[in-house]
């Protein structure tokens, strides 16, 4: 990718992470609620939210992952994020994650977010296939997820962590070709 592809929804802009989004960054990655299903490090300084944007960004110039902040439309404030990565070598699978600020929960906002994501990946990137690990207690992420047709594969489990499972979303038949 030559420019970070900036995604506009009805609601939503989804845009490239700023140093500025710290602050947000460190309470997404620090906060109980927020990562009460999530195991991955914690940015809970003003130092360790930048080393984070800056290795994000990082990655995305590598194209590594892409990593959307989610901000709402006319305001500067990112409320979450949602990124593509984990890439297979064959650029065909990705990962996709998530968070939202509880205050925004609730409200469609990841709902509208994934629906672009997902099409950004299915068109743009041409993936076959997007995977979500989500804890099995996360009964609002895998509501999000069976909502966007994501299918549960019972044959497979995450090595590194057995409470997660495994959802996968082959692209539509429409998007083919």
């Amino acid at each position: 990718m030559n420019t970070f592809p900036i995604i506009k929804t009805e609601r939503l802009v989804l845009k490239k992470l700023k140093e500025s989004d710290w602050e947000t960054v460190s309470y997404l990655r620090s906060d109980e609620i927020v990562n009460q299903f999530i195991k991955r490090k914690k940015a809970d300084t003003q130092k360790k939210a930048l080393e984070f944007i800056l290795n994000t960004n990082l990655k995305i110039s590598n194209n590594e992952l892409i990593y959307w902040c989610i901000t709402l439309k006319n305001e500067t404030k990112m409320i979450g994020s949602i990124c593509l990565w984990n890439f297979s070598e064959d650029r065909k699978v990705a990962e996709i994650g998530y968070d939202l600020d509880p205050k925004y929960q609730r409200k469609g906002i990841m709902n509208e977010s994934m629906i672009a994501v997902l099409n950004f990946g299915f068109r743009k990137l041409n993936l076959e296939k997007i995977e979500a690990f989500t804890q099995n207690q996360n009964k609002s992420s895998i509501s999000l997820l069976i909502k966007n047709q994501f299918q549960l594969n019972k044959e497979r489990f995450d090595k590194d962590n057995e409470e997660n499972r495994i959802f996968e979303l082959y692209r539509p038949a429409a998007n083919n070709g």
